[in-house]
Parts: structure tokens; C-alpha cells; sequence
């Protein structure tokens, strides 16, 4: 077995260090989340926790680490007598982004549970980690349905297994440790508030440090065992200080006044449910007895809602995350003064002024004459294009000559309607487009492959039948066979790459019109962030197109792009289909699995060149012809419309919606799909 690296020669990080610290005190805590970019020491400091964990007594022979004082009447090991076990050291499992169901929570032996009627179980990983630490490296890639089981674990201290009416339940409380790279994605909501406290991860800019950090873990490669040893002394000071601060910590007083504190801060930062507020509690009783203090302090306050908070703020995964260190001290010592919410004085300091960052930055951009007034359908909103918007210079657009105009705020984002992907594929596990998959409903049987992980009841027991007289039945048991078991087929939902092409031209330069644009998109993103797609970004202006981003799984990125993103010059439509041409070629390659769906949004004009809009048409039937679903989001307005996008659609074999049709509000209940021949609803 390798050394790991010790806990307290790790250099800096000192948040990252206190959170982990924090729950070795008070399990209670409920698990750290560690984000940060790669290289930042996450997982090295997640390994190295286990080592400064008491040792656990458990009963001998036990495969669930029953505790020897109050064993578990249910354990499947069971039943056990009170009385001594022995002693082992805590354990950190890890769980792999791409494990199966049955690793995670067991396997059952459904051949002997039918033909025996014996609950043939082995352990998976939550058993394995029970009472100890649970670590999910790269926890915003787990698939869906392990989170599912994650959460229900986290939530009922028990997994529970079942295969067709034979059930397994076994404890399962253990202290959950994640970490991730926020550029490769965000994590799913019900999963992120699972976390008690989260840490921001980055490396050091000081020279020192880095020198530093390189040192020690050169001279740990060159001599692991060597390297523990001279640290020896430091870890076991930190063991025993982690031995004190438990045995401290039923004694500390959680007085009324910081209870106060941590409930008129959770109300000011406006956190979903009454989790922030028991976590925060807990978090700072750890921190007073890690401190050796008998009382929690307003500091011991302040360091738990640093904490606790950020991740639990977010409302969508646009927002920063962190937060506003001004406003938490308004709000504890608003709390400390007995004022709070309770008795406001709109004339007292800060009184009826919102804070720091609200007010103006909620309402529309302050951009001068280009945002007010009534949309008439003007020249810079499309109608008819004598000359063209990026020519005139009109209504917010580029002054001639085809300059370059700032970019615009994103418009309020909204719930789209479902835009999805014909046929049935087979990629990963998400929620968009219909799929066969490991979960979801049966549709049907099959022999299985390997190991049999879904059991088809009544198409087993039809297989079995005709034989039972041939293999001698003669109780009431069915006698079954390995051939006769069939594994059930069943079809769920997958994820898919939706690629964005977007029209950053100067005839969708008119500002109002690219900031509803960018609210469109913004909400496609959402909605691709909550299916679990993967996501891309080509954009086309001047005299060309390009990939402002990369196929990825963090939706929060091509955010930021679109954010940024500038508008004005010609529109080469033709170039932008044929970037994307060339995206999907690629990604086909390292991802076959995976099917796409192209977004193109744009007005449907062309502009430059030689016969532009020929050359957009034929670069939409070359995406027809591979059979790539598409949809134009339609943005031509105005009353005089050419109807080029929908022309566009056709050529591509998709379909045009409108930014008033993409709305899933404009028509009650209606869904909309994506076909290869055109519109369906």
C-alpha cells in the first residue's frame, strides 16, 4: 500500500485544510465540496484526511462496520450480539465518475433469490464507507442516477437495495467529500446542497509558495515513506488535536444571541429551506471546539457562513459563487444589536438604500437612446432591408464601414420549451432526447451480456416454464437456469451536444433585439445545464466564423462568452453552418455516442460574397444530408418579414421557432421536438 502524502505538509490552502478539519470534528457537518482548478492539491488533501481520523471499533467479521455497542438490527450480516469488537482505521472510499449502480450501492444474486430464496449480497461502496469518508473525485461528471442514490443515502443514513420484490438494507451514514473543476461543469443543485460547506481552490501567485510546493513534493516522489516520517510528529499533534476538539465538542454553548446571527444571515443572503441554518450551526460549535473554547463567538459565526453559504446562494449556474464579505457583516451586526429584520429603521444607516450591487444592475442596461423608447419595427429591427442595418449605422448599430459595436446585457432568461433530438440513441444518461438506457421504464427483454443487472420478472419465468416437468420440479420453488434469465430493456433519457450558432452580425446589432437574442440564448443554456448536455458555441460576423467555445460540459463558460460577445460588420451565414460542420465532424469522432443538436439563431440574412445566401442554403443541406437535428430560433422582426430563417430550416431539415414561440409559456402544455422533415408539435 502507497504512503500518502501527510496532511500537514501540504502548503497553503487554508481553507481548503479547516473545512476538512471541520468535519473530521463534527461529521454532522454534512461533507465538504472542494472546487478549484486543476493541480490545486484537492485530491492529495481528501487522502490525506484519512490518516488523522480516529480508528473505528466495529464488530468482527462484519462487512457493514456495525459498531459493537449499538449494532444494527437490520444489518444483512446480522444479527450481532452487543459487546467488544476490534478496531480498524477509518476508511476513504472513492467512488468512480463512471461506476455502475451495483458497485455503488451492491449486487444482489438474483439466479439464488429466485430458485433458493437466499439473499446472496455483496457489499458495494456505501457499505464500504460507512463511518468513514465517501470521496467523489470529479463529482459534477457522476451520472444522474448515482446522484439519485447519493442523495437518498445522504438523506435516510441506509441504502436500500431491491430486485424485483427482494430488498437488501444496510446503513450507510458516512461523511461525503467531493471535488471538481467548475470549468468542466457545474454540479446538480439537489446534489450541491447536500454538501455542508464549500471551499474555493486556487494556486498560489507567490513565488515562495510555489518554490515551496515544488520542494516537498519532489522530495515526497523521491522518498514517500522518508518524507511521512519527518512529518510524523506534525500529524500526530494534529490526530490528538482532532481527538481533544471531539471530546469538546457536546460541551460547547450555542447561545441564543449567535443563533440570532446565523438565522438574520441566512435570511439576508434570501438560502432556500432551513438547511444553511442548521449547518451553519453545527459548523461553528466545530469551530468553537477546534479553537478549545466551551462558547461559539460571532467570529466562529462569520467563519461558518463563509463556509456554508456561497454554494447554497446560487440561483442558476450564471452566478458567481461567493459571497459579499460587506453584507455579511451588516447582517451579523445587525443581528448582535437585536434589529435584524424584526425592527427596521428605514432612517438609520443603510436604511431603505438597497445593497452594494442591487438596485440599477437588476433593471435594463443604462445604454443611452438605443434602449428606450417603443419598437416601431424600424429599419434596426429588421422589416425591409434596403441597405442593411451594419451599412447605415442606424439604430444602434455600427457606423458605416463596418465597425465594431460594445456588447450588450442578455436579456431575462426564461423556461423554454423542450427542444429534443428523433429516434432513440444510446449515449450518456441526461435528460433531453429518448434514449435505451440503465434506467427508466421497460420496454422490453433481452438475454443478457455479462453480468444481469435488471431482471425482466415475466420474461424469465415464461422461459423457465416449459422446462419445469423436464428438470424434475417437485416443490413449490421454480426451478430457473442461467439461460432462462432475460435482462430487462429499458428506455430513459440521454444527454446530447447542442451546438449554438449564433448571429453576431450588424443586422442583429439593434439593442434591444440582441439583448432579447442573448436572453434566448441564455435560457437555452439553463435549460441544456439542467438536461446534462454538453454544449458549444460558433458565432459569425465581419468575414467569418469562429468557435468562441469548444464542445464542453460547462454551461456556465459559453455564458460567459455570450456575454461578451461583440456585434457588427456583414454576416457570413454560409461560414458560420460550415464551422459548425467541421465542430460536429470532430465531435463525432471522439464521442459517437453522443448525438447533437444544432441551434442556429439568426435572422436568415446572408450578406458578402459572391450569391451569400446560396452558399448559407447549400451549407444547410450538407447538415440535412448527415442527418444532424436542427432548429433555427427565428429572430427577424418588425411587420415586414422575408421569412428567411424559415427558409433556412428547411434547408437544413429542422425547423424555425420564434423567440415568442421558444417560450415555454406561449402555448400551455405544448412540447416541441425536433424532426428531421420540419415542425412538430
Amino acid at each position: 500500500m502507497s504512503t500518502p502524502y501527510p496532511f500537514t505538509a501540504i502548503v497553503g490552502q487554508d481553507d481548503l485544510r479547516l473545512g476538512l478539519l471541520l468535519n473530521a470534528v463534527s461529521p454532522a457537518v454534512g461533507g465538504v465540496l472542494v472546487r478549484g482548478e486543476k493541480g490545486t492539491a484537492k485530491s492529495t488533501a481528501v487522502r490525506a484526511l484519512a490518516a488523522l481520523m480516529p480508528e473505528v471499533e466495529v464488530v468482527a467479521g462484519c462487512r457493514f462496520s456495525c459498531a459493537p455497542a449499538a449494532p444494527d438490527p437490520a444489518c444483512p450480516d446480522g444479527p450481532h450480539e452487543a459487546g467488544t469488537g476490534v478496531s480498524r482505521p477509518a476508511r476513504t472510499v472513492e467512488l468512480p465518475v463512471g461506476a455502475s449502480e451495483d458497485r455503488l450501492v451492491g449486487a444482489l444474486d438474483i439466479e439464488r433469490a429466485l430458485s433458493e430464496g437466499v439473499k446472496a449480497f455483496e457489499p458495494g461502496l456505501l457499505a464500504d464507507a460507512h463511518r468513514g469518508i465517501l470521496y467523489v473525485d470529479e463529482v459534477n461528471l457522476l451520472h444522474d442516477h448515482l446522484v439519485d442514490l447519493l442523495l437518498d443515502a445522504a438523506a435516510m443514513g441506509a441504502s436500500y437495495v431491491e430486485r424485483e420484490g427482494v430488498s437488501v438494507r444496510h446503513a450507510a451514514r458516512f461523511l461525503l467529500v467531493g471535488t471538481m473543476n467548475p470549468e468542466e461543469g457545474e454540479l446538480r443543485p439537489q446534489l450541491l446542497d447536500r454538501f455542508g460547506l464549500t471551499v474555493e481552490v486556487a494556486a498560489s501567485r507567490e513565488t515562495d509558495l510555489r518554490v515551496e510546493v515544488v520542494r516537498r513534493r519532489l522530495a515526497y516522489d523521491d522518498d514517500p515513506a522518508g518524507f511521512a516520517a519527518r512529518w510524523a510528529d506534525e500529524e500526530a499533534a494534529l490526530r490528538e488535536r482532532i481527538v481533544a476538539a471531539r471530546a469538546l465538542l457536546p460541551r460547547v454553548v450555542l447561545g441564543d444571541g449567535v443563533l440570532r446571527q446565523i438565522a438574520a444571515t441566512c435570511a439576508a443572503f434570501e438560502v432556500d429551506g432551513m438547511r444553511a441554518d442548521i449547518v451553519m450551526a453545527r459548523t461553528a460549535t466545530a469551530l468553537a471546539a477546534w479553537a478549545g473554547r466551551e462558547e461559539v463567538v460571532a467570529d466562529d459565526v462569520r467563519q461558518a457562513a463563509l463556509l456554508a453559504l456561497p454554494h447554497r446562494r446560487r440561483r442558476n449556474p450564471f452566478d458567481a459563487p461567493g459571497l459579499d464579505e460587506d453584507k455579511l457583516d451588516e447582517a451579523l451586526q445587525d443581528a448582535a444589536d437585536g434589529e435584524g429584520d424584526d425592527d427596521p429603521d428605514p432612517d438609520g444607516p443603510g436604511g431603505g438604500v438597497p445593497p452594494q450591487g442591487g438596485g440599477p444592475d437588476d433593471g435594463p442596461a443604462t445604454d443611452g437612446p438605443d434602449d428606450g423608447g417603443t419598437d416601431t419595427g424600424g429599419p434596426d429591427d429588421g422589416g425591409v432591408d434596403a441597405p442593411g442595418p451594419e451599412e447605415t449605422g442606424t439604430g444602434g448599430a455600427p457606423a458605416p464601414g463596418g465597425g465594431e459595436q460594445q456588447p450588450v446585457r442578455a436579456g431575462e432568461p426564461f423556461r423554454t420549451k423542450m427542444l429534443s433530438v428523433p429516434g432513440l440513441g444510446e449515449g450518456a444518461a441526461g435528460r433531453r432526447s429518448r434514449a435505451r438506457t440503465e434506467h427508466g421504464r421497460t420496454t422490453g427483454s433481452r438475454r443478457p451480456e455479462g453480468a444481469l443487472t435488471k431482471l425482466h420478472l415475466a420474461a424469465t419465468v415464461q422461459a423457465a416454464a416449459p422446462h419445469q416437468r423436464a428438470r424434475g420440479r417437485s416443490g413449490r420453488g421454480l426451478v430457473v437456469r442461467r439461460d432462462d434469465l432475460r435482462q430487462a430493456t429499458r428506455e430513459g433519457r440521454e444527454g446530447n451536444l447542442v451546438l449554438f450558432v449564433v448571429d453576431a452580425s450588424g443586422s442583429m446589432a439593434a439593442r434591444q433585439r440582441m439583448s432579447a437574442v442573448k436572453g434566448a440564448v441564455m435560457s437555452l443554456l439553463l435549460d441544456a445545464y439542467q438536461r446534462r448536455d454538453k454544449v458549444g458555441l460558433v458565432t459569425f460576423r465581419g468575414k467569418d466564423a469562429e468557435v468562441a467555445l469548444p464542445p464542453t460540459s460547462s454551461v456556465d463558460a459559453a455564458a460567459a462568452r455570450l456575454e461578451t460577445l461583440p456585434t457588427g460588420g456583414r454576416t457570413p451565414l454560409a461560414a458560420g453552418l460550415l464551422k459548425a460542420h467541421d465542430v460536429l465532424r470532430v465531435e463525432r469522432l471522439r464521442d459517437p455516442s453522443r448525438r447533437a443538436l444544432l441551434v442556429v439563431v439568426t435572422d436568415g440574412r446572408a450578406t458578402g460574397g459572391v450569391d451569400p445566401v446560396a452558399l448559407a442554403a447549400r451549407a444547410g443541406r450538407l447538415h440535412a444530408s448527415e442527418g444532424t437535428a436542427s432548429v433555427v430560433v427565428d429572430c427577424e422582426s418588425g411587420i415586414v418579414r422575408l421569412g428567411l430563417a424559415a427558409q433556412l430550416a428547411r434547408d437544413l431539415g429542422g425547423s424555425a421557432v420564434t423567440l415568442d414561440e421558444l417560450r415555454a409559456d406561449s402555448i400551455a402544455g405544448l412540447v416541441k421536438d425536433i424532426t428531421a422533415t420540419g415542425r412538430a408539435a
